[in-house]
């Protein structure tokens, strides 16, 4: 089996959302940063988190095309 376009562009993809995620949430730390601690631990959990779900259609993609 040879590998196919998807993959490396798949591989791009999931770094470049990683890169946005990143930088969508530290720009919102001032904002989070008054929160109070509880609140800030919900946050980062939360957004530390959902990143993943748009992972699963991309790995798809990547290895069956649809």
């Amino acid at each position: 089996m040879t590998p196919t376009w998807r993959k490396p562009v798949g591989m791009l993809g999931i770094l470049l959302l990683i890169l946005v995620w990143c930088v969508a949430i530290v720009s919102l730390s001032n904002i989070v940063g008054s929160w109070h601690w509880l609140g800030q631990l919900v946050f980062y959990v939360f957004t530390g988190l959902i990143w993943i779900a748009p992972l699963k259609p991309v790995l798809r993609w990547m290895e069956i095309g649809r």
